[in-house]
């Protein structure tokens, strides 16, 4: 080979291994994956002053009271006109996905009145800071309600199969994308103080449950655990049932209180707030 050719082709420069998408996308680097899942949500919500949060939990599927109302109306005016009626259980649907849209309007109030009182607390509304799993239904309700009462709100999102996009009503530098259910569980547990939980599936009562264990073992120190709809959840799990099979405590049950209005959340987290030396320590004035 002609060597003045050789030194005149350029040499490629090899990637820097942390910005080699192949290396970082391989097996052996998921220990790598894992720790970025923990430090980039840290550094984040470290340079945003987050050191609290109220997380909300339940239905992605519970529609806002006018999308449920729009969409009933829809479906009885569908047999008009030589137009085809609809069934008996689209039409149960419907009726059901209104009477399930209250709780979605709750969680938008308790949201709002939880940002009033954090921001009232503290000028910059980092008292108590909303957080959410960033996508639809209840997630919404929760982000939407802080953003209408002029503060600021988390979503930690999670990369599923099917697809769920951040709802609009996230703090734009406060929406997170996880690839690990485990790093996002970790981030909805650390800076939590309270949980609420409104009616919802699978993942709801994963939530549920794993907080609940966490707490029963010690895991984590001592938080609030607010169940939003006392007759959907006593109707849904029989908590009494656990006790008098007697796979859970007396002790085991009071992690949990039941609500059934923004009102009686906000006072239940308040009192339970200002028992709360952690919170307290935050702040240079008394809770009110």
């Amino acid at each position: 080979m002609d060597p003045d050719r050789k030194n005149s082709e350029e040499v490629a420069e090899p990637l820097l291994a942390y910005r080699n998408p192949e290396c970082l996308e391989s097996t052996p680097a998921r220990t790598l994956r894992i720790v970025a899942e923990y430090v980039e949500p840290q550094t984040r919500l470290r340079k945003a002053g987050v050191q609290n949060t109220v997380v909300f939990f339940g239905s992605a599927r519970i529609l806002p009271r006018d999308v449920a109302e729009e969409k009933l109306r829809a479906i009885e005016n569908a047999g008009g006109e030589g137009g085809s009626k609809p069934s008996r259980h689209v039409l149960r649907q419907a009726r059901r996905d209104l009477e399930m849209s209250r709780y979605y309007e709750d969680a938008r109030e308790l949201a709002r009145l939880i940002t009033r009182w954090s921001l009232a607390v503290s000028s910059q509304g980092r008292f108590l800071v909303v957080c959410s799993g960033g996508g639809p239904g209840i997630m919404e309700a929760a982000n939407r309600g802080a953003t209408e009462a002029g503060g600021k709100s988390i979503g930690f999102n999670i990369k599923l199969p099917m697809e769920q996009k951040p709802n609009p009503y996230i703090t734009p530098d406060l929406s997170f994308l996880f690839h690990y259910f485990f790093m996002r569980k970790l981030w909805f547990a650390q800076p939590a103080r309270a949980l609420i939980v409104f009616p919802g599936g699978y993942g709801t009562m994963d939530e549920l449950m794993e907080f609940m264990t966490l707490i029963q073992t010690g895991k984590i120190g001592h938080h609030m655990i607010l169940l939003y709809g006392s007759r959907w959840w006593k109707t849904a799990i029989n908590f009494r049932w656990l006790l008098r099979s007697g796979t859970i405590s007396e002790e085991d049950l009071r992690l949990l209180r039941f609500v059934d209005s923004p009102s009686n959340a906000l006072e239940l987290l308040k009192k339970f707030i200002r028992r709360d030396r952690t919170v307290r320590a935050f702040l240079q004035r008394a809770v009110p």
